[in-house]
């Protein structure tokens, strides 16, 4: 049984994947997340079987959870607008990651809702739903697609709750869909400001939303909230501030989710800091 939580931060994958489980492990983490194969690239990354059995093996004795994270380019929204060969390398890399998640016993891999300058607004939505139901068609394993929030540095698309749970609902697949919830980009979109936290964890308890959650990305934001700037800052050190995350933190919502660190490591080169500080919050 694949563990669904936990507290980490992203780990390089040099030397492969049992080599990232143990990076995390070292620093004292539960959870963990890496990419499955070049970040600035959709080409496909052939799977070493036998090293992603012993990642699986590794984080099921170890209690350690996981999540994969596509690369950097990977943008659903496009859909066709750049040619059948952009739509269909877009499906085969989430494929790609699906498989080598679903290997290495991860809960998912995370994929950015994606933008598309258009002047038709539904465009893009509807291009992502058709991305999505392609890429999982024929996918019957336990890894999910993590649907990400957006920070909004490329337009308004995936900012909102209300958005990712209607794109979930129309897709013909929604069992294999799950959200991944960046509480930097949520920050930066305007999604909420310091002191609303509460507010903010009841509105997605009303619509649903964290009942799909399955990661959350647990950054600080360098700049203030509405300013659409994806940039990562350690907790506590941003403009979200400690006592904003302590209470997202301690949500029961988040305690289920995989959560892990995108930010700068501390002195040490690791994260071990800011987990010892998160765990003494819980």
């Amino acid at each position: 049984m694949r563990p669904k939580s936990g507290i980490g931060a992203h780990v390089s994958t040099r030397g492969g994947f049992l080599q990232a489980a143990k990076r995390a492990t070292e620093m004292g983490a539960t959870a963990f997340q890496y990419f499955p194969k070049n970040p600035r690239s959709l080409g496909l990354k052939e799977l070493d079987l036998k090293d992603a059995e012993q990642c699986r093996d590794w984080c099921e004795k170890q209690g350690i959870s996981s999540i994969a994270h596509s690369p950097y380019p990977t943008n659903p929204a496009l859909g066709k607008t750049r040619g059948e060969a952009g739509f269909h390398a877009t499906i085969a890399s989430i494929q790609n990651d699906l498989h080598i998640a679903d290997a290495c016993g991860s809960v998912g891999t995370v994929v950015h809702f994606g933008h598309l300058k258009s002047n038709e607004p539904l465009e893009g939505y509807q291009n992502l739903i058709s991305c999505l139901d392609t890429a999982l068609a024929d996918w019957n394993g336990q890894a999910k697609v993590l649907l990400e929030n957006q920070a909004g540095d490329h337009g308004p698309m995936g900012t909102t709750m209300e958005e990712l749970i209607q794109i979930r609902k129309l897709s013909r697949y929604p069992e294999h869909i799950a959200f991944c919830f960046d509480t930097c980009h949520a920050f930066a979109s305007g999604m909420w400001t310091t002191g609303n936290e509460a507010s903010m964890l009841e509105k997605g308890r009303l619509l649903g939303y964290w009942d799909a959650l399955a990661a959350v990305h647990f950054n600080d934001s360098k700049y203030p909230s509405g300013s659409c700037k994806d940039r990562h800052a350690r907790i506590g050190q941003g403009y979200i501030g400690k006592k904003a995350m302590q209470e997202l933190l301690c949500a029961p919502e988040f305690q289920q989710a995989v959560v892990v660190l995108e930010t700068e490591s501390g002195e040490d080169g690791t994260h071990r800091g800011d987990i010892e500080l998160m765990r003494s919050w819980l």
